[in-house]
């Protein structure tokens, strides 16, 4: 008899441990669901129920590294063409359009049999444009060695090339620093030329 009852009370006290333990925990607030449930939305923290935001990136269109410009070289037949040129946009101006055509035709212009009379040691020493849109053109280097035929096709070129920006009405040219007259299609001097004197030798269409 004295076996058997020894064997009943630890399974016993195991009882009334898990019953104090489940007392406990409903005590605690906290309730016990036999099957899983859904909670209601009131009883979500605030915000959990709130899709969360995308993060957005905004890419601007890049400026533009080059601008497409103008020079004018000469043909076989000694007229004028205008070729397409790309300056850097942000020196764009018409020192750096004059720096461009001193450069000359490219390679593929030249077998094409496009020349041009400015010659290659010419330094764009100033240019800008003034009041009436005359510009003001200051050379150096062996611009200033040019005679002749080959004098009025430089003259004209940077003439016509300086016109093919936008405000420009004539050109008038120094030579380092000095005002010179130049010489037009007729040949007369002039001290400032236009486009209007060159039409002999105009681009032909």
């Amino acid at each position: 008899m004295g076996r058997h009852r020894s064997r009943r009370r630890p399974r016993a006290a195991v009882v009334a441990l898990v019953a104090a333990m489940t007392v406990g925990v409903a005590g605690c607030g906290i309730p016990v669901d036999r099957s899983p449930s859904a909670l209601p939305r009131k009883g979500v923290p605030f915000g959990l129920l709130q899709p969360s935001a995308r993060s957005t990136t905004t890419t601007s269109a890049p400026s533009p590294v080059e601008a497409p410009v103008h020079i004018y070289l000469i043909t076989g037949d000694g007229h004028l063409i205008a070729v397409s040129r790309e300056v850097p946009a942000a020196q764009e101006s018409l020192t750096t359009v004059l720096e461009a055509l001193v450069i000359g035709p490219t390679d593929t212009e030249a077998t094409a049999g496009l020349e041009t009379a400015v010659p290659a040691q010419t330094v764009v020493l100033a240019a800008s444009v003034g009041a009436g849109g005359i510009a003001t053109v200051n050379l150096g280097g062996t611009f200033g060695e040019l005679v002749g035929q080959a004098q009025i096709q430089a003259v004209a070129q940077i003439v016509f090339t300086t016109a093919s920006l936008p405000g420009t009405t004539g050109v008038a040219f120094e030579l380092s620093g000095k005002s010179v007259d130049v010489p037009v299609a007729s040949g007369a001097l002039v001290p400032v030329a236009s486009i209007a004197q060159f039409a002999a030798l105009a681009p032909q269409f």
